[in-house]
């Protein structure tokens, strides 16, 4: 009789022990696996839960930031654009996009006094290839090395009077065509009709030189 109560006994306790023991091993489960870093699963079409979530900013499609003397997150500012040349499809075009200068220099004076007083009744090509004459001269180390010099040089510019220049119509179209034209020809950005020119003389006039003829604009023959 003892061992049939004995038994009955234990079967009970077996009872109550293993439903607990079922109870408790899925937490069980979940703590393992949380302490050794066991990979969450997501299911296509679930949510991902917030602990799977990367943590950080997302690197793409991001503004670069820096940070200043206080640790505090700056902007950093795009790199700087250099300015870009002035371009045109035609030497008139380039010549209403050539900006007239704030302060015009002595040297950028004299240059653009010659194709005023010397071809400001000629076509952009031609007043072109009278500063490029006035250039070359400069570069050729035949004249005065300055343009204010190959400007001045006695008895080579008919406008030139006592050595001095005569006064310009600053107001005037022709004015500020001469000096977009001298920075055109001084900046080498537009290609001239007679390269090379040193000299040059009206189509009306003979002055017997014997020099290489380099081109005919306008009113005007030009030599090297």
């Amino acid at each position: 009789m003892s061992r049939i109560l004995n038994a009955a006994s234990l079967a009970a306790v077996a009872m109550t022990v293993v439903p607990m023991l079922l109870l408790a091993e899925p937490g069980f489960a979940t703590d393992l696996g949380a302490d050794a870093n066991t990979p969450t699963i997501v299911l296509p079409g679930v949510e991902t839960p917030p602990a799977a979530e990367q943590a950080g900013p997302s690197i793409q499609g991001e503004a670069p930031v820096d940070k200043d003397a206080d640790g505090a997150e700056q902007p950093v500012p795009d790199a700087d654009i250099p300015d870009k040349p002035v371009t045109a499809e035609t030497l008139a075009a380039l010549v209403d996009a050539t900006p007239v200068p704030a302060t015009i220099d002595p040297e950028l004076r004299c240059l653009a006094g010659a194709v005023y007083f010397e071809s400001r009744g000629e076509s952009l090509a031609g007043q072109l290839a009278v500063a490029h004459v006035i250039i070359n001269r400069a570069e050729s180390g035949r004249f005065p090395t300055s343009y204010c010099g190959v400007v001045h040089q006695r008895s080579q510019f008919s406008f030139v009077r006592h050595g001095k220049m005569p006064k310009i119509r600053e107001a005037s179209a022709q004015w500020r065509n001469a000096l977009a034209i001298a920075q055109i020809a001084r900046d080498d950005s537009w290609k001239t009709k007679a390269p090379g020119a040193l000299f040059f003389h009206a189509r009306y006039v003979s002055p017997g030189w014997r020099k290489t003829r380099v081109a005919q604009i306008d009113n005007h023959i030009f030599y090297r």
